[in-house]
């Protein structure tokens, strides 16, 4: 069952190709209809970044130098990504040694506290090792601190580490998330609920609180290329994020018209739905300089993560191949204004988010991406979309 779920976790191979074949046995009919579907246009998009928060492991149970040096950078990068005018910031719920950020919410609400107008969200928080209750009374929190900028991506999980940390049994990988997610739901849209469920106590008309200030806490699906994530979230008329890591972006359109058409056979107004598209990003004055200051980086990352997944080792050729032809967005500002707007004329997505890889990269150059992103990315792709920039460029 191990090896099972290990190949198809978020932006695994296998689920993009997944997606590749579900629309390769429809019908030209159903086919036609989805294309309509995918023609849609978002009145409206949001651009924003993505972190794990990449460290490298301290030794010991103190003394975590690393550790502590990860934590300041990233507040220090999402305090500028608000001061530059993007969007929303997410950090990813992770519980390795490579990884810092264990706990989204925490940094969230630290973030919260020297930031005025990004969102700030999870990236995800893995709901099937949680407690919904105290993930929303969490969230609530930071909803408060924020003045209503508190968001959520739920996911499955990605990485397996959280199931046997936190007593939870692989095999119930599915109908964990189900049942969690059933519960989210309910306790974000009612003050006092009655609950019966498997794998934790009932609620018995009990309150849940604090309450945010938002009348309620966006939560969004994190999703890899499972088909039956995205009917899912259709069904349920929740935003769907998409991570396109290792293969072409045009293979997830039947994928996102999957979405749509679940979503709109539920009786859902479709033209409302939400979608964010993630792709690892890195961006420099030149292609050039971006590719040879991210590849060490990335190659490090691609070769340990699949070392586990049994991938082959990354090599610059394949680099190369994404970075042209791929998911990846590792150029300079015009390439990167291209690709996004690509991504958009093919999903009509309302948010773009820049997962950023950092490894060894030197932080001020990290910093120095995130402010290209802001300054010179952002700024064109809202022209040629007619989205109004947020208040909080014009205060710089």
């Amino acid at each position: 069952m191990l090896s099972k779920l290990r190949c198809c976790f978020y932006g695994s191979k296998v689920r993009e190709r997944i997606a590749v074949l579900l629309f390769q046995h429809k019908s030209k009919k159903q086919q036609q209809a989805e294309s309509k579907l995918s023609t849609q246009k978002t009145t409206k998009m949001e651009l924003g970044i993505s972190t794990f928060g990449e460290v490298a492991p301290d030794s010991g149970a103190g003394k975590a130098v690393n550790a502590h040096q990860r934590v300041q950078e990233l507040l220090e990068e999402v305090k500028l990504a608000d001061e530059v005018g993007l969007d929303v910031y997410s950090f990813g719920e992770h519980h390795r040694p490579d990884f810092v950020v264990s706990a989204p919410e925490i940094m969230m609400a630290a973030a919260a506290a020297i930031t005025k107008n990004i969102k700030l969200s999870s990236s995800v928080i893995v709901l099937s090792s949680a407690d919904p209750v105290r993930v929303f009374q969490n969230l609530a929190t930071i909803d408060l601190i924020s003045n209503g900028r508190a968001e959520m991506m739920a996911g499955r999980g990605s990485f397996t580490e959280s199931f046997p940390l936190f007593g939870y049994n692989l095999n119930d990988y599915d109908e964990l998330f189900s049942e969690k997610l059933d519960l989210l739901l309910k306790i974000n849209q009612q003050e006092v609920i009655s609950w019966k469920g498997k794998f934790r106590a009932h609620l018995s008309n009990q309150g849940i609180y604090p309450r945010p200030l938002q009348s309620s806490i966006p939560i969004w699906l994190a999703v890899g290329g499972t088909p039956s994530s995205a009917v899912r979230a259709g069904k349920l008329n929740l935003p769907l994020a998409i991570a396109i890591l290792g293969s072409p972006p045009q293979q997830f359109v039947p994928f996102v018209n999957l979405y749509r058409e679940s979503a709109q056979k539920a009786g859902h107004d479709v033209s409302k739905l939400q979608l964010a598209i993630s792709s690892q990003f890195y961006i420099a004055e030149d292609s050039k300089q971006a590719a040879d200051e991210f590849y060490p980086s990335y190659e490090k990352l691609m070769n340990r993560v699949g070392k586990d997944r049994g991938w082959s080792p990354m090599s610059k050729a394949q680099f190369e191949y994404l970075r042209n032809d791929g998911p990846l967005v590792v150029c300079n500002v015009q390439l990167a204004i291209d690709k996004i707007m690509q991504q958009y004329e093919m999903f009509h997505n309302t948010r773009f988010l820049a997962q950023l890889v950092t490894g060894a990269t030197p932080h001020h150059k990290v910093l120095k991406a995130i402010e290209l992103f802001g300054t010179q990315v952002a700024p064109v792709i809202r022209k040629e979309l007619g989205v109004e920039k947020p208040a909080a460029v014009d205060a710089i």
